[in-house]
């Protein structure tokens, strides 16, 4: 009898490449702090902003003690409560209300001053206020404020307004945007509305003065060029010393964030040329190629008049 060999197939291993990614930050490894919170002029990638760094640096021990943590959960269980007074609705008994006459919205103004004495303890929100006397019907001025963008989200589909919490947007058309930017110029022509500008740092001003705002100062030129050296060891790149006074006085002129751009796209013109090290014409060409924000703006400014937005402002050609 023959004998019978079975065969296994063995499946074919492939080595995974790795990819690292390098981010725009992925030099930083910590704060550089001693054990003492006092900052190293360079360390763990960060380069000056001693005071700022130093803050920053209480504020996270703050956080590791729980004492900024606790803030957040009072925060949270005061927004649990209001959530669930807002999806109950429920007026209850000796408070006094007020019911919106085209929504039928209910709001709870507070509590009758006249049951103030069936409470043996309440919560420091509490408020007394005096019954409503005359007509029940009265005229009373509400006002809301909300950003363009707010506007935009509400009327770009129906049920608008929860898309404000889920932040699912999507795109709203240009057409919507005009309707909403012509309603609110009528409602400032009107009175009915008040354009705010807007508020420092993008944060309500409510807001802002809940924080703790750590200041920041503009970097030197042998800061700058630290940083530059920084990245370029994390980019693997290497700049010869003309090349980097030249990226040097870019991120003095320009901005830090290009200057550190221009590192990789120099270090491949580089490489494709067949160089071991970057030189100035590789950061000459490199600048050439990709503006920056000033030169785009002004690029925008001077060829403005080229771009189809501003052929619905032309005149109209006279053919006749």
């Amino acid at each position: 009898m023959a004998a019978q060999m079975a065969t296994t197939k063995v499946p074919e291993v492939r080595d995974i490449t790795r990819i690292e990614r390098i981010g725009a930050h992925s030099h930083i490894r910590g704060l550089g702090l001693d054990d003492a919170l006092e900052p190293r002029q360079v360390s763990q990638g960060m380069v000056g902003q001693l005071a700022s760094r130093r803050a920053a640096g209480l504020i996270l021990e703050m956080i590791k003690d729980g004492h900024i943590a606790g803030r957040a959960r009072r925060l949270r269980s005061l927004k649990e409560k209001w959530w669930r007074y807002r999806l109950t609705g429920q007026p209850l008994e000796r408070d006094v209300i007020t019911i919106d006459k085209a929504t039928g919205k209910i709001s709870k103004l507070g509590r009758s001053f006249t049951r103030a004495r069936d409470y043996d303890a309440m919560g420091a929100q509490t408020q007394f206020v005096q019954c409503p006397e005359g007509e029940l019907q009265k005229r009373k001025e509400v006002v809301h404020t909300v950003s363009l963008h707010e506007i935009d989200v509400i009327n770009s589909r129906t049920q608008g307004f929860l898309a404000l919490f889920s932040g699912d947007t999507g795109e709203i058309k240009s057409e919507v945007r005009e309707q909403i930017n012509a309603k609110v110029s009528e409602w400032r022509e009107e009175g009915k509305a008040e354009i705010i500008p807007g508020s420092p740092h993008g944060i309500p001003i409510d807001l802002l003065d809940r924080l703790l705002i750590i200041a920041t100062s503009p970097y030197t030129e042998k800061e700058t060029r630290q940083i530059l050296k920084i990245r370029c060891e994390e980019e693997d790149v290497e700049l010869s010393e003309e090349a980097h006074t030249v990226l040097t006085r870019i991120g003095q002129e320009t901005s830090l964030r290009y200057a550190i751009q221009l590192i990789s796209t120099a270090g491949l013109v580089c490489r494709k040329r067949r160089g071991t090290e970057v030189q100035v014409e590789d950061i000459k060409r490199v600048y050439s190629l990709f503006l920056d924000e000033s030169r785009s703006s002004q690029y925008m400014k001077e060829y403005q008049d080229s771009y189809l937005f501003n052929e619905t402002t032309q005149p109209t050609m006279d053919t006749s």
